[in-house]
């Protein structure tokens, strides 16, 4: 187990003054086997005139908030203190990626998880490609170890080389993206497959314990993917990294893709031309 503090906070700034602001955040981290929240806040400044906390169809914890008061800069901090445990991914040996196939007696909202989006993501050359790693019988460890590899093996992560509205299409054709456009292919690929697949907000450990490697999404938010195997688990890995998901790994929120979990969204009124965003990640180990 793992416990870490984690500091998110966005600053806007405006070129001229914002006479309201409303907003809506995923910064609240998880509370599920493997992981705890011991404390968490979310600090909002200027003070917002009306605020108030819920939980979405997949149960994640969101906050509104509506900030009257006149302003040309706004912060929004996510503070926690997180408990992590070690996963074992290994308990997912010898299960046949066939199986893993979710089907009506299964629930709804695993069905769910199995459905192209809207509009749709799945193409012909993302089943192709998916499909050279689900091979009839394989057992689904060695599938999605394949899958997460070549993922990470045949995409370059290039900060800035794509948006929040590029497709998975087009990622699949440019081949380099970041790490939601990663996790949105994986997501893709599986569900090719008839798979059950979640997306995954998050963060990563900022600084490594001594002889562990410094992963990529580290100082930001993260995004990896969990697929769902018999009896209703998730194994959740990274293709930006070529890992499987371990306590180094703080998760926020899950849904179908990122357009349900974006950490921070929002209208604002104002007549100013320009807007600077400045985000910034700190997960700090605490030790025991």
């Amino acid at each position: 187990m793992r416990r870490y503090r984690v500091l998110h906070r966005t600053t806007y700034r405006y070129s001229g003054e914002v006479t309201g602001s409303y907003g809506r955040a995923y910064l609240v981290p998880r509370e599920y086997p493997g992981q705890r929240v011991l404390e968490h806040d979310i600090i909002i400044d200027p003070a917002p005139s009306d605020r108030s906390v819920g939980t979405d169809v997949y149960g994640n914890s969101s906050t509104y908030f509506h900030v009257t008061a006149q302003h040309r800069a706004l912060e929004v901090t996510g503070a926690s203190l997180v408990e992590v445990d070690a996963t074992h991914p290994e308990a997912a040996d010898g299960i046949a990626w066939e199986s893993a196939r979710p089907s009506t007696t299964s629930g709804p909202s695993a069905v769910e998880f199995a459905l192209d989006l809207l509009p749709p993501e799945i193409t012909p050359e993302i089943t192709a490609y998916a499909a050279e790693s689900f091979a009839p019988g394989r057992a689904i460890l060695d599938a999605v170890t394949d899958l997460n590899t070549r993922i990470h093996r045949d995409f370059r992560y290039r900060t800035g080389s794509t948006t929040v509205s590029t497709s998975v299409a087009e990622v699949f054709r440019a081949r380099e993206g970041v790490c939601q456009d990663f996790a949105r292919l994986a997501a893709t690929c599986l569900r090719t497959q008839g798979l059950a697949a979640r997306y995954v907000s998050g963060y990563l450990a900022t600084d490594p314990p001594p002889g562990e490697p410094r992963l990529v999404g580290a100082d930001a938010t993260h995004a990896w993917t969990a697929v769902r195997l018999p009896g209703d688990h998730w194994l959740a890995f990274d293709p930006t990294n070529d890992q499987f998901a371990d306590d180094r790994y703080v998760t926020v929120a899950w849904g179908r893709d990122y357009q349900d979990v974006v950490p921070l969204r929002g209208i604002v009124y104002t007549d100013a031309e320009q807007t600077t965003i400045d985000v910034s990640v700190d997960v700090a180990p605490i030790m025991n």
